[in-house]
């Protein structure tokens, strides 16, 4: 007697408005499945932590893995939300999602990299110049990041704080690493990391970069580190010619955590187009601070009460962006005019309701 070999089906993932399609393998998250095939849905911490991979589903089945339920609420899995990056599909699967860009993103690669440069722009963040090697064609989008491969395979992932077109006359990466007490890579960063050291690399990865298809004005969103893919978006912003408004609101405790600050007063001489507004929120007596003061994200509303006309960008600490997320909906921004990137810690994104 013969047997006939029976393979398992592999599942049909339609992302509407665009149309766009791939396949599912079974037992594949459908975000993991998307970056395989190039179709470049939102996401973030691909933990189940942040929440920025969240999309409607509007067929199918789809069994949710651990997540955290700031990354997806009770009320939002009742509407029939869902995250990808914890999702896997039962049945053929259609998901509403404008964030989504044409199949053909930039490959993701694995890589050396040797570091070129380090320096200390403030008590616990470190500028990395991160060499790639030559001739590599390493290529992305402007607010995405990489991941450092770290020994028994964990992960850190950084923003890319240049621009893609500077890599044409200085081929580097440039990330900013805020030092986090007790974190296992940052920990390295502040104490044995030295210049000539390898490390390896793969990306690049995310949906947050700017998208050069709008003419609608921009706010930029950033508190602390958040800032530096804000940074190679403003380079992308001048490097095109862009004459979009834009506006910089970057948020921090004390005037030390807005680290390149004379870095933005530069450019604001070049980029006329460009308004800088920074926020403190917990300001001493000896900083003399006489500027903004409060949450970074309410110093948006105050200034632009009515938002349904803007772009919005924001890149930070979990609590920010997610507070903006919902205050700016609110004062009539679309929902796909919100791209954002959570920077989910390692804590965090273990951590289980």
């Amino acid at each position: 007697m013969t047997h006939r070999k029976t393979s398992t089906p592999e599942f049909q993932i339609t992302v509407q408005p665009s149309g766009q399609s791939f396949t599912c393998q079974p037992g594949e998250t459908m975000l993991d499945a998307a970056i395989r095939h190039g179709v470049d849905l939102p996401y973030g911490c691909q933990n189940g932590a942040c929440g920025s991979c969240k999309v409607k589903k509007l067929a199918g089945e789809v069994v949710l893995g651990d997540h955290q339920s700031k990354a997806l609420s009770s009320l939002e899995d009742q509407q029939g939300f869902v995250l990808t990056c914890c999702g896997v599909a039962h049945s053929d699967v259609v998901l509403e999602s404008r964030q989504v860009t044409p199949v053909g993103a930039f490959a993701i690669k694995k890589m050396p990299t040797r570091v070129r440069s380090m320096a200390q722009k403030s008590p616990d963040v470190m500028l990395l110049k991160l060499q790639l090697p030559a001739d590599d064609g390493f290529a992305y989008h402007a607010g995405q990041y990489v991941e450092f491969i770290l020994q028994g395979g964990r992960r850190r992932s950084y923003s890319i704080a240049n621009a893609p077109h500077t890599l044409a006359t200085d081929a580097a990466l440039e990330l900013h690493i805020h030092h986090m007490p007790g974190g296992k890579f940052s920990d390295h960063v502040f104490s044995s990391m030295r210049e000539k050291d390898i490390l390896r690399i793969e990306g690049p990865f995310g949906s947050f970069f700017l998208r050069e298809d709008s003419i609608k004005p921009i706010i930029l969103l950033a508190s602390g580190t958040g800032f530096a893919p804000i940074k190679a978006i403003i380079e992308q912003l001048q490097f095109k010619g862009s004459t979009r408004t834009a506006t910089l609101y970057w948020g921090g405790r004390r005037p030390i955590d807005l680290y390149l600050d004379d870095w933005i007063k530069t450019k604001l001489t070049e980029m006329p187009q460009l308004r800088y507004v920074p926020v403190i929120s917990d300001a001493l007596p000896e900083d003399a601070w006489h500027g903004r003061t409060g949450f970074v994200h309410q110093a948006v509303l105050q200034d632009l009460p009515d938002l349904s006309a803007y772009q919005v960008y924001a890149c930070g600490a979990p609590i920010v962006v997610d507070s903006a997320r919902a205050a700016y909906g609110q004062a009539g921004l679309p929902a796909d005019e919100f791209y954002a990137d959570s920077f989910t810690s390692e804590a965090e994104k273990t951590t289980r309701p």
